[in-house]
């Protein structure tokens, strides 16, 4: 999760009288919001449209499930976490991540093994600016979004150690890459969020969010939560426990706030994936107990910080209704230019 640490002492209540004219966790609110503007809006929400134009739906709209689980921002934050983490068991994708990205520090001898804050916090910046910005921006802003990570997905081709090649556009790639997405945020909404939707409803909520996937180049996409199931476990002879997820993990995590979130992470996998990271969940009093805790934790996230402004705009850009449907992508792959890493992050800001 994004590292917004409390200072060592909290700045004083503004007070009348003696008395504190705010609650406490609404100033640590204004904190931590003050922080995520500073840290994450302000260098990876730039252009993106949230209040206008007017009746305009975006991708989904305001009766959509999509809305209502991307809402809940700390849950969506989560959710994002455990994808990442599934995801991490093909060892394709670990080492796009070690080759293309700045999720790992390099050294004298190229990369080595420790992950670079710094490059997670921009991984997870540019991530939420993606699924906040396509659930409730302009369709304008949803399409700019997924044409810019279409084109950095393109830059993404190389040879792993052991002599396989890896494509990010590979449409067997973005299956297994989609179904990790959507079921992280799922799982997590269904744990986590407060009045989570469940079954059919939360079936919708898949069905929706393949739209997502769909503008990415993804085809043969789960529509379900069974179908997503099926597929992550059709990937079962190509995953692996590779060295990052290891490294990660388990006994190897010694903060104990980052192993609380490694336990959380963990115990929200399929069973098959869990044995892959070596977890066995405790019994069910102490699973109770630490969902518990953490459900506090998150919740208690969201209750201080409150509704996200971007959700609020999005509300008001519609407030007067739709004037029309929502745009369903139509991307196909092969359609975009071609441009390296460098003309991607000079036209996008990648």
């Amino acid at each position: 999760m994004l590292s917004v640490p409390l200072p060592s002492t909290l700045p004083s209540l503004p007070s009348v009288g003696g008395l504190s004219v705010r609650l406490p966790h609404q100033y640590v609110g204004d904190w931590l919001n003050a922080r995520f503007d500073d840290q994450v809006k302000s260098k990876f929400f730039r252009g993106m449209e949230f209040d206008a134009p007017q009746g305009d739906p975006g991708w989904f709209g305001p009766d959509s499930r999509t809305w209502y689980v991307h809402s809940h921002t700390p849950a969506l934050i989560f959710g994002l976490q455990c994808a990442a983490y599934l995801e991490r068991l093909d060892p394709s994708i670990y080492w796009m991540g070690i080759h293309h990205s700045r999720l790992v520090e390099t050294g004298d001898s190229g990369v080595v093994a420790r992950l670079d804050p710094e490059g997670l916090a921009v991984r997870l910046g540019h991530s939420l600016a993606f699924f906040i910005g396509t659930a409730y921006g302009s369709t304008a802003t949803a399409e700019r979004l997924a044409r810019t990570v279409r084109s950095m997905h393109h830059t993404i081709k190389g040879v792993r150690p052991d002599g396989l090649a890896y494509d990010a556009d590979d449409p067997d790639w973005l299956r297994w890459n989609y179904a990790t997405v959507v079921w992280g945020i799922a799982t997590a909404h269904e744990i986590y969020h407060p009045k989570p939707l469940r079954g059919a409803e939360l079936d919708e909520y898949y069905a929706e969010f393949v739209r997502v996937g769909q503008s990415l180049g993804g085809t043969d996409l789960p529509t379900s939560k069974v179908e997503a199931l099926d597929c992550l476990k059709e990937y079962l002879p190509k995953l692996g426990l590779t060295f990052g997820n290891a490294m990660a993990t388990g006994v190897n995590v010694t903060n104990p706030a980052q192993a609380a979130v490694d336990w959380a992470i963990r115990d929200t996998m399929p069973a098959w994936a869990a044995h892959l990271v070596m977890y066995r969940p405790p019994n069910p009093v102490e699973r109770r107990a630490r969902r518990a805790a953490v459900w506090s934790a998150i919740n208690g996230l969201h209750a201080s910080m409150g509704e996200a402004p971007e959700f609020a705009a999005a509300k008001h850009r519609v407030a007067g209704g739709t004037t029309v449907a929502h745009t369903e992508p139509t991307y196909v792959l092969g359609s975009d230019p071609a441009m390296d890493r460098d003309e991607v992050e000079r036209v996008y800001g990648g």
